[in-house]
């Protein structure tokens, strides 16, 4: 046997070890899903294989649907890399001030018309206080939400503190999302303006709250593997439910806009690894999907996904909802919570 077949046979020995771990709910090292990250090309159908009978064992057929308004758009504070609303980025994208709450109520409704069985509300600047008396609409429009549309509610508004999470719990709010964006080590590179012990703080002050947690990142920014289980590892110590998995789309006017984008091959891997790492979470492939993926989009539920996002994310395009929606369906999959 050469040596690229030894490699291939080994590293099937390495997938078939980890998804019988993962079928028992036992913890999958971090060495070990390190090793399945760097495995050759030839191993790709192996791990989707592998993630997919777990992602069937634990959250069976169902395929979750969300949407987000962006609500509150442009001229952050926040120096992230990636991100086109940082007032310092020479980036297109819309500013305005936070909606009002019967638009915000109007486009949950949309979102439900769509097919989505989730819905957030999104604000740019560091935290909800950025501007004076948006928190109090924020709570506003949570309170008119939960009155008026039957949908999942869910917010993403910067940092927090436990006395916001629990105003927000207690005006309906049942989820607050927060991302990481990045493991601990390589985090430096992409945001000075917001410490990585203050996104750990906001997560752990929603949990407190009682509020489900939703928390994950954005790849392709220059990370390599072991920074991509470094976040796998925190994500699993603060026991986040909803893990969304985002995938560089390169902005003009930002600072990352000459990243090189990941191969849709790196992306299938890298969703197949979280699937066996996290084998009984929430995985959201979310921001990139449609540029990244191109036309093997809907292997990112064979490769373990069991989420995704309908529409448009905060400033670029998705696609249309009837096209997720038919994608799901064509698999042999549902449309469900």
């Amino acid at each position: 046997m050469s040596g690229s077949g030894v490699a291939v046979s080994t590293g099937r020995r390495l997938i078939e070890e980890c998804r019988e771990k993962a079928l028992r709910l036992d913890p999958v090292s971090e060495q070990e899903a390190i090793e399945l990250l760097e495995l050759p090309p030839e191993n790709i159908m192996d791990l989707i294989a592998a993630a997919d009978a777990v992602r069937r064992k634990h959250k069976g057929a169902s395929i979750s649907l969300c949407s987000i308004v962006n609500a509150r758009s442009g001229l952050c504070s926040e120096d992230c890399a990636f991100c086109p609303q940082y007032s310092g980025h020479d980036a297109d994208v819309p500013e305005y001030g936070l909606m009002k709450s019967g638009e915000i109520v109007k486009a949950a409704n949309e979102a439900i018309g769509n097919g989505a069985m989730k819905f957030g509300i999104v604000t740019s600047g560091k935290g909800p206080n950025d501007r004076a008396g948006d928190f109090e609409l924020i709570l506003e429009s949570i309170r008119e939400m939960k009155g008026k549309v039957g949908i999942h509610r869910c917010a993403s508004l910067g940092v927090i503190n436990e006395e916001e999470a629990v105003a927000l719990k207690e005006a309906g709010l049942q989820e607050f999302h927060h991302n990481l964006e990045t493991a601990r080590s390589f985090y430096p590179n992409i945001c000075s303006t917001r410490s990585y012990d203050e996104n750990v703080a906001t997560i752990e002050a929603a949990r407190n709250a009682g509020l489900r947690l939703c928390s994950g990142g954005i790849f392709g920014m220059g990370e390599n593997n072991e920074q991509r289980i470094e976040m796998a590892v925190e994500l699993r110590r603060l026991e986040v439910g909803s893990i969304p998995l985002n995938f560089l789309n390169p902005i003009e006017g930002t600072k990352l806009e000459n990243a090189k984008p990941l191969t849709p091959l790196e992306i299938l891997s890298i969703i197949a690894v979280y699937r066996l790492f996290l084998p009984e979470r929430d995985l959201k492939v979310a921001g990139g999907r449609e540029v990244n993926l191109r036309d093997v989009q809907s292997f990112i539920f064979f490769a373990g996904a069991n989420s995704t996002m309908l529409g448009n994310y905060l400033t670029t395009r998705g696609r249309k909802a009837e096209d997720d929606i038919k994608m799901v369906e064509d698999l042999g999959l549902e449309v469900g919570s």
